[in-house]
Parts: C-alpha cells; sequence; structure tokens
C-alpha cells in the first residue's frame, strides 16, 4: 500500500508570497492524477458572457488553476476519501470569484460517483445564487455533449446529471432550503453575509452535516470582506483560516486562500496605492481594470472617510475595524489608534492612582455598560476597560445583532447572564474590588436608571456617597468633546476590546443648538450602553480628582 502524502496548508511567509504575486498553496497536488483529470474538464467549461465564449482554461490565471488542482486534487481514488475536506477563500470583489464557482461545482458533478447524491451551492440571497447558477445553466447550454449529459431546470436552479441522478442544487439559504440535506459536496458563496444572519451558524452545520458520511465529499467557503466589522460564521472561519495559515493551528485538512494586505503595509498605508492594488485581486488587467479601482477610489474619497472605508473592505479585502459613518461621533476616528491590549482591570488597579467608574443601561432591551476608567501613576494618561451584560432574550428581541453579541460574549467582554439581577450583582462585584483598593473615587450613572445599581453596590460595601448622577442628554456634550480631543491627543486609551469598537461605530452624533448629543434612540438595536458608561467615567475622571489620601469635594449632581 502507498504511503499517504505529508503537506501542510500553512503558508507562513504569505506576506512575501502574495507580494511578489506568488501562489499561496504551498503543497503540490496530492494526488496529481486527480488534478489533471479535474482540470481537464475545468478548462473546457465556456463563459458566454466574455467575447467568442472562451473556455475557464483560456482566461483563469494561474491562482484559479492552483485552487482547482488543490480542491480536486486532493481525493485519493484507491480509498474513495478525500483529504483536505475544507476550503476556505477571501478574495475582493469581480475577480470572477462566482463564475470560478459555478465552474468547480460543475466539474465536481461531472467527476462525482455517487448515486443520487446531493450537491449544493449555498448563497444568502437569491441573486447572489443567480450569480453562480447563471454560468453554469450557460455552460452546458453552450456545450452539445453536456446538453446530453445534463436536465437543467431553471424555475429551480437544479442540473440533474442523467448518468447517475445526481443533483446540483443552487439555492438562497434558510433552515427550511437546507434541512434535512446530505450533501456530498457544498459551496458557499459570499459567506460575510452569513455572518450577520443570527442562525447561519446552525444552518451551515445543517447544510454541510452529509459530509460525515460522503468521505468523497468538501466544502468550500467563498467570500469578499465584509462592509461592517466581521462578525457571526464569518469572522468565525476567518480567524480560525488565518490561525491555519499562520501556523497557529495544525489542520492539514482545512486550505485557506485569502488574499489580504499584510499589517505592515496597512500601517504605512500602502494598501491606498494604486501599484499595489494586486495584492488582493490577483485578476487586475483581466476582470478586473486598475483604472477603474482608482477611479472608484477617488470617488469615495469625494464622498467621505465612510465611502472610503467601504471601497477598501471590498475591492481591497481591508477589514473593518470601526463604522465610519458620516455622522459618526468624532472620537471614532482616533479610536483605533489609542488601542493598548496590555490594559486590563488588573492592570489598571496595579498602575493608576486613581479610578472613576461609570455605569449605563440595564434595561431587559439593553446592555448593562461598566467602564472602569484609571489615570495613570507616571503618565497620567487615563486609561479604559469596560465589560457589559445582557440576558439571552436580547438575542431573540435584536436577532439583527445575535451574532455580534455572540462574538463579544466568546472575547469575555460581554456575559449573558440567566437571571435579571446577576448583572447588577457581578457589576457591583467589579466596582468593589476596585473599592478595596482604596483607588476609587466615584461611580457615575445615569440618574433614570440607579436604584438597583445603588442598591447592590450599597450591598457590596461601596458607600452610598461615591456613587454620582450624571446628567444625561446636551449637557453631557462637554464630556463627549474631552474624550475626543484625549483620543486625538493620545491621553486616552483603550484595552482594544471588539465591544468597544462596536460600540464607537454605533454612536451617531445629534447636533443640539451649539452643543452635540448622542442618544440609545438614535443608534436603534446598535447598542451604545458601554459606550456611554464611558462618558459617565469620563465625566467624573475630568474633575481631576486627587490621588486617595486628598480628595477634593465632589458634587453629587455633574452636568
Amino acid at each position: 500500500m502507498a504511503a499517504l502524502p505529508k503537506w501542510s496548508t500553512a503558508c507562513l511567509d504569505w506576506g512575501r508570497r502574495i507580494v511578489a504575486g506568488e501562489s499561496l498553496i504551498t503543497f503540490d497536488p496530492l494526488f496529481p492524477e486527480q488534478a489533471d483529470a479535474a482540470l481537464r474538464i475545468f478548462e473546457q467549461l465556456k463563459i458566454v458572457d466574455l467575447p467568442g465564449s472562451p473556455g475557464m482554461g483560456d482566461v483563469s490565471r494561474k491562482w484559479v488553476m492552483d485552487f482547482v488542482a488543490a480542491v480536486f486534487g486532493a481525493y485519493d481514488a484507491a480509498t474513495g476519501r478525500r483529504l483536505i475536506t475544507e476550503f476556505f477563500m477571501l478574495i475582493s470583489k469581480k475577480n470572477t470569484k462566482s463564475t470560478s464557482a459555478a465552474a468547480i461545482m460543475l466539474t465536481a458533478l461531472l467527476l462525482n460517483w455517487r448515486k443520487s447524491a446531493e450537491l449544493s451551492i449555498i448563497a444568502p440571497t437569491v441573486e447572489i445564487a443567480k450569480n453562480s447558477y447563471n454560468p453554469a445553466r450557460d455552460m452546458i447550454q453552450a456545450d452539445e455533449e453536456l446538453k446530453a449529459i445534463f436536465h437543467v431546470q431553471d424555475y429551480t436552479r437544479t442540473i440533474t446529471d442523467r448518468r447517475t441522478g445526481a443533483v446540483l442544487s443552487v439555492v438562497a439559504a434558510d433552515a427550511d432550503t437546507v434541512g434535512g440535506k446530505k450533501s456530498s459536496i457544498v459551496l458557499v458563496d459570499e459567506l460575510w453575509i452569513f455572518g450577520k444572519k443570527a442562525k447561519a451558524e446552525n444552518m451551515l452545520r445543517e447544510a454541510t452535516g452529509g459530509l460525515v458520511s460522503r468521505p468523497e465529499g468538501f466544502v468550500i467557503y467563498l467570500s469578499t470582506q465584509s462592509d461592517e466589522p466581521p462578525a457571526g460564521v464569518f469572522k468565525q472561519k476567518l480567524q480560525y483560516a488565518r490561525k491555519v495559515r499562520d501556523g497557529e493551528i495544525v489542520d492539514p485538512r482545512f486550505l485557506p486562500v485569502i488574499y489580504e494586505f499584510p499589517k505592515e503595509m496597512l500601517d504605512a498605508g500602502e494598501h491606498r496605492n494604486p501599484k499595489n492594488f494586486y495584492i488582493t485581486n490577483p485578476n487586475l488587467g483581466a476582470s478586473v481594470s486598475e483604472d477603474d479601482l482608482v477611479r472608484m477610489l477617488s470617488q469615495a474619497e469625494e464622498s467621505g472617510e465612510e465611502s472610503v472605508v467601504g471601497f477598501l473592505a471590498k475591492h481591497l479585502n481591508v477589514e473593518i475595524g470601526l463604522n465610519l459613518r458620516s455622522d459618526r461621533w468624532m472620537g471614532a476616528d482616533y479610536w483605533e489608534s489609542q488601542a493598548d491590549r496590555e490594559i486590563t482591570l488588573s492592570y489598571l488597579l496595579a498602575n493608576c492612582e486613581v479610578i472613576d467608574v461609570g455605569i449605563d443601561g440595564g434595561g431587559l432591551d439593553d446592555l448593562l455598560g461598566l467602564c472602569v476608567l484609571g489615570r495613570h501613576k507616571v503618565t497620567k494618561d487615563w486609561l479604559a476597560w469596560c465589560r457589559a451584560w445582557a440576558h439571552p432574550s436580547v438575542l431573540e428581541r435584536r436577532k439583527d445583532i445575535a451574532p455580534r453579541l455572540k462574538d463579544f460574549a466568546a472575547d469575555g467582554d460581554l456575559v449573558l447572564v440567566d437571571h435579571i439581577g446577576e448583572d447588577v450583582d457581578e457589576l457591583a462585584d467589579i466596582v468593589s474590588e476596585v473599592n478595596e483598593t482604596g483607588l476609587l473615587d466615584n461611580v457615575g450613572a445615569d440618574p433614570a436608571g440607579i436604584g438597583s445599581v445603588l442598591d447592590a453596590l450599597e450591598e457590596k460595601g461601596v458607600p452610598g456617597d461615591k456613587l454620582k448622577a450624571v446628567s444625561q442628554g446636551w449637557k453631557l456634550s462637554g464630556t463627549i468633546k474631552t474624550a475626543e480631543r484625549r483620543l486625538a491627543e493620545g491621553t486616552l486609551k483603550h484595552a482594544g476590546q471588539p465591544l468597544m469598537a462596536w460600540c464607537v461605530g454605533n454612536a451617531k452624533t445629534v447636533p443640539v443648538g451649539n452643543a452635540i448629543n448622542i442618544t440609545k434612540q438614535v443608534s436603534g438595536s446598535a447598542k451604545i450602553d458601554p459606550l456611554m458608561a464611558l462618558f459617565d467615567a469620563v465625566q467624573l475622571m475630568a474633575l481631576n480628582p486627587d490621588a486617595p489620601g486628598n480628595k477634593p469635594l465632589v458634587l453629587a449632581v455633574l452636568g
């Protein structure tokens, strides 16, 4: 019996390779004969919407052929098993992703030997499903031999192999369309959109569950970068793919191919240089025009930073950290640059001379937000660490943000409590811990909702006179501007928590005379409670409290 090949799907030097235009797949096809057989089919499939209807082999560049060879070359015909079963590709828009997906799945259908097998292309919407189905249908219609093999049904978007009874279905996914499927081969298109869907993880688990009993099967995840900070199943797969690529996770059955800029290029702003657009657009000069990209970037710059961020995400695969809307809080422009992931609660207690605490939210439909804001003993910088709590019922009430809330819970920055009241108790434990160190100056909260917080703090031994009511609305305008200025100056730093980046991105400003206001009503279901807690803490710290032992008198109601 021949020994199985040895390979690694990591690409440790991906930064050098992607700049040099080299393949991001570091190994040859595990079974070259299988790869060659698939490539012969793939290359002959016609692209009818191009002049002359060329074959895929006539127009596809090496990166496409390498990927196809890796997918089909992982199949061991002697055992009927596929040695690599998951593939993840992240690539910019307009790089023939959907057309290549159609050709890959049609090739898989032609090579399939299992009777009545199910193959699926799963898309998040009907329009995206058509983007893959239509090229596959047209490839069949352009070839007399394929027309004889396949029965095409437009109204159900299915293609049936008359020889085996195997069916390729192209579906706009929901729990009903994928439930019960036993697909041998699955291609998931535009995974970033699934990341926004509350139950997408369970749905895709159902859709790919058939691979367990189909050893020849595989699943391909295709996506462009998200137009918002990555969330849900997309964030999970992207993080996992990066760790496999970087060798942090050893998983030879998972192949990541990620077209993104190395961090040093992003930090230097080199991704905005048109000469570097090829890095995330391997089809530049073919299906992607550099002139068009330059023009779109220029138009985006005229429209403002929000438009630029969207362009960079979709056409250059630059991950969005914050939603920079046109009506954003101005502090958002400086938020990411002031992240210091060394900051934790323990770090604040060990390195700060005085601490103020802000609290906001806590309703059944809200997050309960906490901010611990310390002043460093030496640098005098303000350092912020935050946490939030929520009842799981919020996940049902606010399904549009449920995937993000689950992500924050996995990070440890959001706690999902089983019973209302546990959130306030846990918050009070943290404030009590700060108080016991002797560093606590005061605790600021919205006067409209501090009753239960006050009771919990007193039960934990926090003196009642330390709880201060911080006026909200337009009266908080000066505090908001103080936070903006300190972020811009670099004297307000934070723990770099994804939860807070989300809240900052959600914050919308409303002019009120000469002042500004940030309200929950304006931000809607996209929560900002932990950010409001930060503002409450900033209000207190702006009074320049003395370190313990020399504390000045502070008014009970601020603002």
